[in-house]
């Protein structure tokens, strides 16, 4: 990464392959939502239409459909629906309007809480301009990499310019995905159990990789796993042996298939000893204020689905709907697409059919990702070259000053 000019970090291709990717598919979503007829099988005689399966294709198509009163009656009784966004407007209510603020507003807040903590995690070193720019192309990077690579690389490299230092900027984005990760651990166990496993998770869908299937709870335990992996790796490192995390990365240093990041390693080594002592001394107050921001911002992040659900239809079981966030949210993050771009707007439906309005599944997905996803690739080509601007600014007055 060049420290002269960050903007190259960014390439143009980098950047609109997920921008075409996901409008694409949202374009195409939305589409087809408002485009397919959608037919629904009501209680006998209520419906304005009874279907006769005349090709026994048990498929309800249009040309099955019979009025209510025509003499050539089947046996059961549909209801035919056409134009779904007239009848959305239709049903809409200021309650809506009022849901999707709601959203709104956690989508907002859980940022804020990624900035207060970054606040705390330096010590006030970072203003919360500062943050601000950071957390944007934070997320800017996520959205624009794939999901199982993720935005930490550039983290590390966005606070170290930020005149934090390169070894607390270790420590402050290890830290973070310290955090980040306890939270999973803790949470979705005790959130799957609250609900119980049959609903937590979806039965009927697997994952063909290579030929080998995978259900939805199989994949889910090897993201935990993983999950718990890297965090022990964390403790260790920061905590517990960071001399003998450091030893280990010096001996993988000197190992020929090691040999070209030899520096990078021993440097992440000798930073890792720096973040200990900067970070074992912290008080359990620091601690429990830090996992309580780190849990308010995710907690901020899954509301908004509940809330734009909430939005066109009553959810009767929030718990139940949490659940399958945190169990779709893993399965997310092992997306080889940029931010999941493409395979979380197919997720959503999928796992959260049972809450939503039947015709409507792809156009709350793309609703969802309206809040949580694509303002960040525009948000991020905005703060980019502002940041850069600044931070080549004061490079330079550094150089200059040493000179």
């Amino acid at each position: 990464m060049s420290k002269s000019n960050p903007l190259k970090l960014f390439s143009f291709n980098k950047v609109i392959v997920p921008l075409i990717l996901g409008i694409g598919v949202a374009v195409f979503l939305i589409a087809r939502d408002f485009s397919e007829p959608i037919i629904t099988e009501v209680p006998l005689g209520q419906g304005a239409y009874y279907w006769v399966d005349a090709n026994n294709d048990d498929a309800k198509e249009l040309s099955e459909l019979y009025p209510a009163d025509a003499t050539n009656k089947g046996n059961i009784s549909v209801d035919y629906q056409k134009n779904i966004l007239k009848n959305i407007l239709k049903t809409w209510t200021w309650g809506s309007t009022f849901c999707l603020l709601i959203a709104l507003f956690f989508a907002i807040m859980r940022d804020v809480m990624y900035m207060y903590r970054l606040r705390v995690l330096s010590d006030k070193q970072l203003s919360w301009k500062q943050s601000f720019q950071i957390i944007m192309l934070w997320e800017f990077g996520s959205a624009i990499t794939p999901t199982v690579v993720g935005g930490s690389a550039l983290a590390f490299f966005i606070v170290s310019l930020e005149g934090i230092g390169v070894a607390r900027s270790t420590a402050i984005v290890m830290i973070t995905a310290l955090l980040d990760e306890l939270f999973y651990i803790i949470i979705a166990p005790i959130t799957i159990l609250l609900v119980g496993v049959n609903l937590a998770f979806i039965q009927d869908f697997d994952f063909n990789v290579f030929g080998m299937r995978f259900g939805v709870i199989t994949v889910f335990f090897i993201g935990y796993g993983f999950m718990c992996l890297l965090t022990i790796i964390i403790l260790l490192a920061i905590f517990i042996y960071p001399r003998g995390f450091k030893w280990f990365l010096y001996y993988l240093s000197r190992k020929k298939l090691f040999r070209k990041s030899s520096a990078k390693l021993q440097k992440i080594g000798d930073d890792v000893i720096v973040s200990s002592k900067e970070f074992k001394g912290k008080s359990i107050w620091f601690w429990l204020k830090t996992y309580g921001i780190t849990v308010g911002s995710w907690m901020s992040r899954f509301l908004v689905v509940n809330f734009v659900i909430l939005a066109f239809t009553p959810v009767a079981d929030h718990i139940w709907l949490f659940a399958r966030q945190l169990v779709m949210w893993i399965i997310l993050c092992i997306s080889p697409t940029p931010g999941s771009s493409g395979i979380a707007e197919f997720a959503f439906p999928i796992f959260f059919r049972e809450f939503i309005p039947l015709g409507l599944g792809s156009t709350l997905s793309v609703l969802w990702r309206i809040f949580t996803y694509y303002p960040y690739i525009f948000l991020g080509l905005i703060v980019l070259p502002i940041w850069s601007k600044r931070v080549i600014t004061r490079q330079k007055l550094k150089k200059r000053n040493l000179q």
